[in-house]
């Protein structure tokens, strides 16, 4: 018992270090002009924002990230590496922007780097699979940054329900729950300046090494068996089952699912005048929810967890076809 509540404390050590190092970076950033010059989203057709707002939310994330792992857990670094590779080409992208075939390379490169690294014992046939679902997790957390607190929120969220299970699971993960705990911390120092109205945006750099870690870690968890393969999947539900239904239906109108739109879920909920606070709030709901439905059936047997599964996929379905019926509603009523 000693020995867990030392683990956790400094869990909390790391997350609250994070988040002030972070917020601190962050701040300064903004106060110097600097955040300006780095990277500036200018509003178009298809934002949710209507002015000029800085996009540099990661470089508060990503050096806080890449010392804790280096700190936590010095046998994650080629996570850390691929992370801050992926960083550098998506603040590129942020400043200038990058063709969608670099882009996409960069994101191929770190995922087969990363599975290739932990695929021992794993069959050669998984090695593709796992690298397009490392790849699209990378592509779903970007596209799913579109509202004031929404991406933040989801790696507060997440990477804190990976801590969770990483220090208190079956079998745990001290270095892999700390480094956790440390991204969720920075994740929330963010939250501090990107809640509505958002003073700055995450960024690319910061979505797309968010959506990295979230695969990454999770592939490492299940590869060392600190979790089974689902956990990941669902902690992470809110944004993997979103973004997957969006990129299916542009699919299926033959729209190119890489170009900026404003289709997602959350998107529909704030044009129906929920708001980006409040859709924010109800979101952070559903990630908590769906955290805590997963760490409560971690012990369980497998019966129970994939009934768990199944229920809150249900859940979700529902909350979508909800939002999906007030859009239809609403699209009628603006025709007219």
């Amino acid at each position: 018992m000693f020995q867990l509540n030392s683990t956790i404390t400094w869990a909390v050590a790391f997350a609250s270090a994070a988040a002030i190092a972070s917020a601190l970076i962050l701040s300064w950033l903004l106060a110097s002009g600097w955040a300006w010059r780095l990277a500036t989203d200018v509003p178009n057709d298809r934002s949710m924002h209507t002015k000029p707002t800085p996009r540099m939310g990661g470089w508060g994330i990503v050096p806080v990230g890449a010392l804790a792992i280096g700190l936590a857990a010095p046998y994650l670094w080629g996570i850390a590496v691929a992370m801050l590779f992926l960083a550098i080409v998506s603040h590129v992208d942020d400043r200038r922007g990058l063709p969608a075939r670099v882009r996409f390379a960069a994101h191929i490169i770190a995922s087969v780097a990363v599975v290739a690294a932990y695929s021992s014992g794993l069959a050669w046939f998984w090695v593709p699979v796992f690298v397009v679902a490392l790849a699209w997790l990378i592509n779903l957390y970007n596209f799913m940054d579109g509202a004031d607190g929404l991406a933040g929120g989801m790696a507060f969220f997440g990477f804190g329900g990976y801590a969770v299970a990483a220090l208190a699971g079956p079998h745990p993960s001290i270095g892999l729950g700390w480094a956790c705990a440390a991204i969720a911390g920075a994740a929330a120092g963010f939250l501090l300046l990107n809640f509505h109205p958002a003073k700055l945006f995450l960024g690319d750099a910061g979505s797309i090494s968010l959506g990295f870690l979230a695969g990454a870690f999770g592939y490492w968890g299940w590869r060392h068996e600190v979790w089974p393969l689902w956990f990941p999947l669902v902690v992470f539900a809110p944004f993997i089952v979103d973004a997957s239904v969006t990129l299916l239906r542009r699919l299926l109108r033959g729209e190119k699912f890489w170009q900026a739109h404003r289709e997602h879920y959350y998107q529909r909920m704030v044009r129906l005048g929920v708001g980006h606070a409040r859709t924010a709030l109800y979101w952070y709901a559903i990630m908590l929810v769906g955290a805590v439905v997963s760490l409560s059936v971690l012990t369980s047997s497998p019966a129970i967890q994939w009934m768990s599964i199944a229920i809150w996929g249900l859940i979700l379905f529902l909350i979508g076809a909800a939002i999906d019926v007030r859009w239809s509603r609403f699209q009628i009523l603006t025709s007219k």
